[in-house]
């Protein structure tokens, strides 16, 4: 929370064309906004309620904990597979869209469940809202300003090493000032992504700064993720894996794969008009909601305890599971979409 999550979210936004973003930018806000909430109170109360029934405990805020941290999904893995598989465009830009903005706004409901953890209160539902609110505004009123600064800071010089560094302040240092103010860092560090990877990338870098800029982001993002991975594994060597803990695991893959089809697959199956895809594309982003670097990030920022064990656990289990069975099979989803959309003649319908 405290380091790489700022990093892996501005990688993420870094390379998102919002111009392209623009015909689907009330779909992606629909399904980023209200799918990633929904799917937080499916998954949280789905795990508390079928986890007794394999012989596993877990207090409920720590349910919640779990929805929040497994509902945002990455886009990283899945894109190159939906290019080769020649998935349509539109498809591509609504799953990468809903990716990117669901991990700003999983953190910021994980942070909220997370301080009535630490703090021990339930706030009213007013007080929630009225946090969500000024963390969610402020942070994205906070990263278009701090972009802003930024563009204008890489348009007045052209050395591209100087630029890299820019932008590496840029995130760390504007993360740590929003976590400052209580505003949320990981929104401010999506839209600053966003400024600089668009008008930045356009107006204020030469073909070598855009060059080094993309490589270096490229590179860390990959970097932070293995770094990530080797954490969570080398927590794992300290807990103590059980039958339940496997079945529980299983429980919470089927709670998971649930939840998402329940929030996100069939609101884009049912409403396919207002969202602009082919019928059969619920499919594909069911399947292809994979998790990764940020649910395992957010795990291990749980304090230590019994429970975090179990929480940490389910995250590595599911995180596993989706780029290991999700991953390597969602290629062959995108290719039958592909088949029907061809088959029927229409893509929209």
């Amino acid at each position: 929370m405290q380091g790489m999550l700022s990093l892996l979210l501005f990688a993420g936004a870094l390379h998102v064309d919002l111009s392209e973003l623009k015909t689907y930018r009330l779909q992606i806000g629909a399904l980023a906004l209200l799918g990633t909430v929904l799917s937080t109170l499916a998954v949280g109360y789905g795990v508390w309620l079928t986890l007794p029934l394999v012989g596993l405990q877990l207090p409920l805020l720590y349910c919640l904990l779990f929805g929040a941290l497994i509902s945002p999904t990455d886009p990283i893995a899945v894109m190159g597979i939906l290019k080769s598989a020649g998935a349509p465009k539109d498809l591509e830009l609504v799953i990468a869209g809903e990716s990117l903005f669901n991990d700003g706004v999983g953190v910021v409901v994980f942070s909220l469940l997370l301080g009535m953890l630490v703090s021990g209160a339930t706030p009213s539902l007013a007080h929630t809202a009225e946090l969500l609110i000024l963390e969610a505004g402020g942070g994205i009123v906070f990263g278009l300003v701090l972009g802003h600064v930024t563009f204008l800071l890489l348009r007045s010089i052209d050395n591209y090493q100087v630029e890299v560094l820019l932008t590496l302040a840029a995130v760390t240092g504007g993360y740590a000032l929003a976590r400052r103010l209580h505003l949320s860092g990981p929104l401010a560090m999506v839209v600053v992504g966003l400024v600089v990877g668009n008008h930045g990338r356009a107006k204020a870098m030469s073909d070598t700064t855009r060059r080094y800029v993309d490589m270096f982001w490229e590179l860390l993002d990959e970097i932070l993720n293995a770094v990530l991975f080797v954490l969570i594994g080398m927590e794992v060597l300290l807990v103590s894996f059980s039958a339940g803990i496997f079945v529980g695991a299983a429980v919470a893959m089927l709670v998971t794969l649930l939840a998402r089809t329940l929030t996100v697959g069939l609101p884009v199956r049912a409403l396919h008009r207002f969202f602009k895809l082919p019928t059969s594309s619920w499919k594909l982003i069911t399947w292809g909601g994979l998790r990764g670097g940020i649910s395992v990030a957010l795990a291990l920022s749980i304090p230590a305890g019994p429970e975090r064990s179990v929480v940490l656990s389910l995250t590595y289990c599911v995180v596993v599971f989706s780029i290991l069975v999700q991953g390597l099979t969602v290629g062959r989803v995108a290719r039958s979409i592909v088949t029907e959309t061809r088959s029927s003649g229409d893509s929209k319908d």
